[in-house]
């Protein structure tokens, strides 16, 4: 059902509130009181995701066949295709670990969110800048290490059409420089909620979400990477529905 204007506004309102407020809350805890207990981090993405999918009425059941848990000390990336704005908040509610967003750095040089985010151990890498880059890689593993998990959309970027997109290597460059377990995960039906280049919000859309079995990207090379692309972009291909 097509949102109407009223409702499309208050969509509006509680997403930029509940943005908002956790921005702040982050910033007030990390810079007034010194820092936080991540479980209370978690435990504001969880009310963050809750607040979004809530005011579009999103439905969202989740399919993980392989019972996925987060071990302590290994690394661990969800790869996920890309269609809407909601699949990061849909990915922290389908799944167990502090999942945290691999962002552009372009993000933390926003007023106010830029901060918040690097306070609530969003992570970017500076791949423009050969030094800085070691130093985020290394900072990204200490903190997958730490228990992080991290989030990436392999394509980039949302998908235009709906079908998976190419995928930029980046990624997979830093799951395997971490040794890190790659989960895949495949998002049906987020599209349907606020649909490409458009305002247009649509009530009650079922989502389903797809979670695979765990792809240890340790077995891979810097050389051979192209091959854990491939295997990765299959397994995508059929959770989310292509194939």
């Amino acid at each position: 059902m097509k949102a109407s204007l009223i409702r499309k506004i208050l969509i509006m309102i509680v997403s930029v509130y509940v943005t908002l407020r956790i921005t702040l809350i982050v910033l007030y805890w990390s810079v007034i009181k010194g820092g936080y207990p991540r479980k209370d981090g978690d435990g504001l993405l969880t009310w963050w995701s809750n607040g979004l999918l809530n005011a579009a009425r999103i439905k969202k059941t989740v399919f993980d066949p392989f019972n996925i848990r987060i071990e302590s000390g290994k690394r661990y990336i969800i790869m996920s295709n890309h269609r809407s704005l909601y699949d990061i908040p849909l990915t922290i509610l389908s799944l167990p670990g502090s999942i945290r967003m691999l962002t552009k750095k372009e993000l933390f040089r926003i007023p106010l969110w830029g901060r918040g985010m690097a306070a609530g151990e969003f992570i970017f890498i500076d791949r423009h800048n050969i030094e800085q880059a070691k130093k985020d890689l290394h900072a990204a593993r200490e903190k997958m290490e730490d228990g992080i998990v991290l989030w990436i959309a392999p394509e980039g970027t949302r998908s235009r059409t709906g079908r998976l997109g190419s995928f930029k290597k980046g990624g997979f460059i830093l799951a395997i420089e971490t040794g890190a377990q790659i989960i895949p995960v495949g998002i049906r039906g987020s599209e349907k909620v606020l649909p490409a280049k458009t305002w247009d919000f649509y009530l009650d859309q079922q989502v389903d979400i797809h979670i695979g079995k765990p792809i240890d990207a340790s077995a891979y090379t810097l050389e051979n990477k192209d091959a854990l692309i491939e295997v990765v972009r299959r397994e995508l291909s059929t959770l989310c529905g292509e194939t």
